[in-house]
């Protein structure tokens, strides 16, 4: 037995049979002391409920009860999976709500009205960058999360944080800039996960910033897709079907530039000055 009063995680996985499936994107994560460190790094849990994505057999749902979340509502496509997660939910009364569902297909505004919201996730790789994304557009905002403490590939990880002149800079990295302050938490081994996978992972933290400049998500997004869908071309031809030269002089922007040289403020202000 482990510290939880549960079965370690690999007798679960070998009891339900739960080989990970690539088309699922999964890779469990079975280390105790990572699946503790990622709910540390999402804070103080203990007046939150927390919304998980693709929780597999388990592992970080544990942690994440385990470290005082007062609630955990886990997203589970696998059907295969939620018996071992029936397990954790009878070892937490009235703590773990397990959904069986799509996260693409979830409305999750609607998940847990009224209460304080953290996402934590060891994210499927297969579906992750497009989560964050919706997560990062919300119309609403402040967001219906107070703070995502997230796992992507480290590729990933380094788009999201990335600096303008990086070669890692992109809409990702626009786009969280924008709205969060978002850094790197921790590297995560390929050997921490079963099976491993070929690269390192790491651990984004993201905090929605308050008063974001103001700008229409749409447009923004329209913007950086073009902008960095050609990137290695001058703006003025990149984004010639949104107005071109006569766009960026609006926005007081040399039109010889390239997307990569451009911060957030001024990714901003080309979307204003649609």
């Amino acid at each position: 037995m482990s510290v939880d009063g549960l079965p370690p995680l690999r007798e679960v996985i070998e009891r339900h049979d739960l080989r990970a499936k690539k088309a699922l994107g999964q890779n469990f994560l079975l280390d105790l002391n990572l699946t503790g460190k990622v709910a540390r790094t999402a804070g103080d849990l203990s007046q939150s409920t927390v919304i998980e994505i693709g929780p597999g057999p388990g592992g970080l749902t544990r942690a994440l009860l385990f470290s005082g979340a007062r609630r955990v509502v886990a997203i589970e496509r696998d059907e295969r999976c939620l018996p071992a997660l029936a397990q954790i939910a009878d070892r937490y009364p009235g703590q773990l709500e397990v959904v069986s569902g799509d996260a693409l297909k979830t409305d999750f505004n609607a998940l847990a009205p009224g209460e304080e919201k953290r996402i934590v996730a060891n994210l499927p790789y297969n579906i992750g960058t497009e989560l964050l994304v919706r997560w990062l557009t919300v119309e609403e905002w402040p967001p219906f999360y107070r703070s995502m403490t997230l796992m992507f590939q480290r590729e990933v990880a380094e788009r999201i944080v990335a600096a303008p002149g990086s070669s890692s800079y992109g809409r990702l990295g626009v786009l969280a800039g924008w709205r969060t302050q978002a850094k790197i938490a921790f590297d995560v081994p390929p050997q921490a996960f079963t099976p491993p996978p070929k690269v390192t992972s790491s651990v984004v933290h993201l905090v929605p910033r308050e008063m974001p400049l103001l700008a229409n998500v749409k447009k923004l997004g329209r913007i950086t897709e073009a902008a960095f869908g050609q990137r290695r071309k001058m703006l003025r031809q990149s984004l010639k079907g949104l107005g071109g030269e006569a766009l960026l002089e609006r926005a007081g922007i040399d039109p010889t530039r390239r997307a990569e040289t451009l911060s957030v403020e001024e990714f901003v202000g080309l979307a204003n000055a649609i």
